[in-house]
């Protein structure tokens, strides 16, 4: 089926959205990727092993998976503003705990604490782009605010390579908190209320909600489709940098290169890549992206001793590869879910990745191991697995691009003025536009 055309032009106050969830997004994975770069900081000085420090990347991944089952019940029932604002002020908190956490043990249940708390804001942030924005346009949408993962490579994790250099591995949490509490100001004052989902329910308890979320066979092919996809893109970036410095012998200062060449890229790749995914379809991006994915990390985890650049350019190409993949399946996932559910259902799909992906990061602390003063060995077996997986995931995301084209041929998955949030519709209107209505195939 031919992608759709691309007539939607933003209003201001869909612009000023955008914004606001890229700049949330970027302070919830500055926090999760900063561990990567602390890899070879934190395993020396809290005396740990890599089983040790996969389980402190895993333990935020595993409480947030827990947290947002238990919380998608209740993700339809209450203005997404407010839980919003509630999840991003547990999470600014838990980043406050690694703060200050003075041992490896009080690390860990810090970070058991953002998990709880960061694992919900993903979810909560994919329900407010879906109930905003018509399906034809979401991959642009995705793009910009993927673009997120790129500034914190690019702007957050060289800074916090440079302060955890200069002074300790705390600063970078630290910087991280001046990040939340600037962006949660923005949401309180200028985010508008979410409810027009609340109007759709047809039962009160949020049990029985999650259970007849959870149940339906459509919904349980995206959850699966999206365990896969976690579990290859956790396994390699938590030993990335002891890779790097132990196997590829780049100076841990250089590092800081390699994360803004690729930050940089990835920050400007990412809204060309939504532009197309709607432009040629998203599942056809996400084929391409999955196939330069498997490629590079065949290369890469093979490789020995490499010139600076050459680690440069395969990290961009990389990152280029995952983000074509996230944004195109973000923005085709978000198709599936009907009003009434969508909450829920983005909540458990988040927490499906999350799970997956401390999972995955635990079994990657199984699998590479290092003894003292020598290269991170069996490192390469990590990439056979990802790329076993992304065959798996390619395969899998197949019937859910048929069944979410299929629903919006019907006209089930776009959304047009009358759809849209009442409150957010007001908005975009007081801003002197009205909200366009996606255009016709």
């Amino acid at each position: 089926m031919n992608a759709p055309a691309q007539p939607h032009v933003f209003t201001s106050y869909q612009k000023f959205v955008i914004a606001m969830l890229a700049f949330l997004q970027f302070s919830v994975i500055l926090d999760f990727m900063i561990m990567s770069p602390l890899g070879a900081i934190l395993m020396p000085a809290l005396s740990i092993t890599p089983r040790q420090f996969g389980l402190a990347v895993s333990a935020y991944a595993f409480a947030a998976g827990i947290s947002g089952i238990l919380a998608a019940g209740f993700a339809d029932k209450f203005d997404r503003k407010k839980l919003l604002l509630f999840f991003y002020a547990g999470f600014t908190l838990g980043t406050l705990l690694c703060g200050i956490a003075p041992t490896y043990h009080l690390l860990m249940a810090a970070r058991i604490v953002t998990g709880i708390f960061g694992g919900v804001i993903g979810s909560i942030s994919m329900a407010i782009i879906a109930d905003i924005f018509p399906l034809q346009v979401r991959g642009r949408v995705m793009g910009f605010v993927q673009a997120a993962f790129g500034a914190a490579q690019a702007l957050g994790i060289p800074a916090g390579v440079l302060f955890s250099t200069h002074l300790g591995w705390h600063a970078p949490f630290l910087m991280i908190v001046g990040v939340c509490a600037c962006v949660g100001v923005v949401v309180f004052l200028k985010l508008q209320p979410l409810t027009a989902h609340i109007k759709a329910q047809t039962t009160r308890n949020p049990f029985l909600h999650l259970f007849k979320t959870v149940k339906q066979g459509r919904y349980l092919q995206a959850f699966l489709a999206t365990m896969f996809l976690a579990t290859g893109g956790f396994m390699l970036m938590p030993f990335a940098s002891a890779f790097s410095v132990n196997n590829l012998k780049i100076h841990f200062d250089k590092l800081l290169w390699v994360y803004l060449a690729t930050g940089i890229s990835a920050f400007l790749v990412g809204p060309l890549l939504g532009k197309l995914s709607d432009k040629i379809g998203k599942y056809r991006l996400f084929c391409l992206g999955s196939s330069a994915t498997i490629a590079t990390v065949l290369i890469f985890t093979r490789l020995g001793e490499t010139p600076l650049a050459w680690v440069i350019v395969i990290n961009m190409v990389l990152f280029a590869a995952i983000n074509a993949r996230m944004i195109s399946s973000q923005a085709l996932v978000s198709g599936v879910p009907d009003l009434p559910d969508r909450g829920a259902f983005m909540a458990v799909n988040n927490s499906v990745a999350q799970l997956s992906g401390g999972v995955a990061a635990a079994v990657a602390g199984l699998i590479v191991v290092q003894r003292p003063g020598q290269p991170l060995e069996r490192y390469e077996v990590l990439g056979y697995v990802v790329t076993a997986a992304t065959l798996v995931t390619i395969a899998l995301m197949y019937p859910i691009h048929k069944m979410v084209m299929a629903k919006l041929a019907k006209g089930g998955t776009g959304m047009g003025p009358s759809a849209m949030p009442q409150e957010a519709a007001g908005q975009a209107a007081g801003a002197g536009k009205p909200a366009e209505a996606p255009a016709a195939h």
